[in-house]
């Protein structure tokens, strides 16, 4: 299968190049040139599936005109080293929990399978690959670990200073080896927007092989299609209108999301739950996309004020807005809001929740009140709370018990290098290292 640009329609190119590229000419981000439909019986037969068989079977869907067979299976099964659990909070209402892998976060996913995938295509390279991503959070974390030891790769992380929490910041600034981390004085969106100028800058272009591992990079997005499948899975009543709610800052998982319901998965509505930085549901709104500078929130890794992934979205719906209102609504919601109901729920149902899926939360609420129609409704669950202890413990007003593996992050020292949001500096660094 080919993939072609946002930008430009016109250019297709292999899976390889999407991969290796990141990032396709002219900043626009590469789709597959057809999205497979599954049929009925696919769905009929997935409750009898393990969660690594249905990966499986949607990779292969979408890639075993790329990739072997043999190959494909190894990168998925390594991918799907651990559960997501579809977790009943109320009636009707259920938690995905993407946190059960080595970082405790939804983008382990992603990046577990984008290191594989990565690993394989870079044999036939003969120039490391440097890998440039920025963070607000999880994404830095979950890319670090991923590809920690990965041969042939470099990773170099940029995240904006003092807007990570402790315990995300220490999963990618210890690791050392392959591993560096760059703090940048700013935001997430300045380190965002330094990734993309380094990918369009000529000099580092001739002497450095770049990509991405952001939402951006199609083997980040592919996998993320996976657990919508599997949640459909373990429902046991699907008599009911499904409608998925997605904490969102970037958009790469309500576009995978929306990627699933095209391949032909049974959900009716989706749900962009955002935080302050409310740049979809304004567009839901208004009809007009306007990005504008991230402010800082406790749900920080979806304070994004610029989403890469919009121009996917738009694509996927041929820049239709009343095609994607019908089947996405938007909500945004406020910190005292997020940490109300993160209260409210462990009070009620003994549920611990972390900001981010608490705005999940409170975007299934909203619709309910909204339409006032039954449905089951699934947030995802993108982060452990652990990893936000501090604001999960003024909000539920107790001490929370850190996992083994957060707890051994925060024991290590961390190392970063200190810069300023001036591409220059960043230039100067990659050319040097």
């Amino acid at each position: 299968m080919k993939f072609y640009s946002t930008s430009d329609k016109s250019l297709r190119v292999s899976l390889k190049d999407a991969v290796i590229q990141g990032l396709a000419p002219g900043n626009g981000l590469f789709m597959p040139e057809r999205i497979p439909q599954f049929p009925n019986s696919f769905f009929k037969a997935l409750e009898d599936k393990s969660f690594a068989e249905i990966a499986f079977g949607v990779s292969q869907a979408l890639l075993e005109e790329d990739v072997p067979v043999g190959e494909l299976k190894r990168v998925v099964d390594h991918t799907i080293a651990f559960d997501a659990p579809l977790v009943k909070i109320q009636n009707g209402i259920y938690a995905l929990e993407l946190f059960h892998g080595p970082t405790l976060a939804f983008k382990d996913f992603g990046a577990r399978f984008m290191s594989q995938l990565l690993g394989y295509f870079a044999k036939d390279c003969d120039k490391e690959i440097t890998i440039l991503v920025a963070t607000s959070g999880d994404t830095g974390s979950a890319v670090a670990n991923g590809f920690f030891g990965v041969e042939g790769t470099r990773v170099i992380v940029l995240y904006p200073k003092e807007r990570v929490s402790d315990i995300q910041e220490k999963q990618f600034t210890t690791l050392g080896g392959n591993i560096t981390a760059i703090e940048i004085d700013g935001s997430f969106d300045d380190c965002q927007y330094l990734v993309k100028k380094a990918f369009q800058d000529n000099d580092l272009a001739r002497t450095l092989f770049l990509t991405s591992a952001n939402s951006i990079n199609i083997a980040r997005l592919i996998p993320q299609t996976f657990y919508y499948f599997y949640a459909y899975a373990q429902l046991k009543d699907r008599s009911k209108p499904i409608v998925f709610s997605v904490p969102s800052g970037n958009f790469g998982n309500l576009t995978a999301g929306l990627l699933a319901k095209r391949m032909g998965l049974p959900a009716d509505k989706f749900i962009a739950a955002t935080n302050a930085n409310d740049i979809v549901p304004a567009y839901l709104r208004t009809h007009v996309f306007s990005p504008r500078r991230s402010v800082t929130t406790i749900s920080n890794a979806m304070d994004v004020g610029s989403p890469s992934n919009f121009a996917r979205l738009m694509d996927l719906y041929e820049n239709n807005h009343a095609r994607f209102s019908a089947d996405v609504d938007g909500y945004s919601f406020s910190d005292e809001e997020t940490a109300s109901a993160m209260h409210r729920i462990f009070n009620t149902s003994q549920y611990l929740m972390d900001p981010h899926g608490a705005i999940g939360y409170l975007g299934l609420k909203r619709y309910e009140h909204a339409y006032q129609n039954q449905f089951t409704g699934i947030f995802l669950a993108t982060a452990h709370p652990g990893k936000f202890r501090e604001t999960v413990q003024e909000s539920v007003k107790r001490d929370i018990q850190l996992p083994p593996a957060l707890e051994a992050f925060l024991a290590k020292e961390k190392s970063t290098i200190k810069m300023s949001a001036d591409f220059r500096e960043l230039k100067d660094y990659l050319n040097n290292v």
